[in-house]
C-alpha cells in the first residue's frame, strides 16, 4: 500500500474515531498521519501480497500462451503430410534451480499441461527434472525455454 493511501485510510479512521467527517477534521487526520508515517517510515514495509499476486498473474500469463503457442505447433506438427520425418521425440534432462517441493511440482505440472511436453521423473535428490518432448530440435533450447519461461516466473512468484 502506497504511503498515499495509508495516509488517507489512517486519515478515515481518524474520522470514524472522532465522529466528524467535516473536511477540517481529515485534513487534520491526514496532517497526523503523514506525521506518524513520517516517524516511522523505516519500519512500514510495502505489502508483498499484491506483488505477490501481480507476479502469479504473470505466471499464469505465460502458462495460457504457452498451452496456446504449443496447441498451435503440435496441431501444425501432426497436420504435415510425413509425419515421421519430422518428429525427434527426445527426453531431456533439465537442471531445476527450484528447490522446494512444491515449486518443483507447480514447475512439473506446467510443462506436463502444455502440449508437446510431459514431465518424466525428477532425481532422487530433487535436482533434475526429466522432460520428454514431441519434438527436440536442440536439447540446449529445451532447457533455455524451460528455464527462462515457467522456471523464472514461478522463482520471482515464491521468492
Amino acid at each position: 500500500m502506497s504511503f498515499a493511501l495509508l495516509t488517507f485510510v489512517l486519515a478515515f479512521g481518524w474520522a470514524v474515531a472522532t465522529g466528524d467527517f467535516s473536511i477540517l477534521n481529515l485534513m487534520l487526520g491526514a496532517l497526523v498521519a503523514g506525521a506518524a508515517l513520517f516517524l516511522i517510515r523505516e519500519r512500514v514495509s510495502r505489502p508483498r501480497a499484491l506483488t505477490r499476486l501481480r507476479r502469479l498473474l504473470s505466471l499464469a500469463g505465460l502458462f495460457f500462451y504457452q498451452l496456446v503457442l504449443s496447441a498451435v505447433r503440435v496441431g501444425l506438427l501432426v497436420l504435415r503430410p510425413n509425419l515421421r520425418a519430422h518428429l525427434t521425440p527426445g527426453i531431456v534432462a533439465f537442471p531445476l534451480t527450484v528447490r522446494r517441493d512444491a515449486e518443483i511440482t507447480l514447475l512439473a505440472n506446467l510443462i506436463t499441461l502444455t502440449p508437446g511436453t510431459l514431465s518424466v521423473d525428477v532425481s532422487e535428490g530433487g535436482t533434475v527434472l526429466y522432460v520428454h518432448a514431441i519434438n527436440v530440435t536442440s536439447r540446449e533450447a529445451v532447457i533455455r525455454d524451460i528455464a527462462d519461461g515457467f522456471e523464472r516466473k514461478i522463482i520471482e512468484a515464491f521468492e
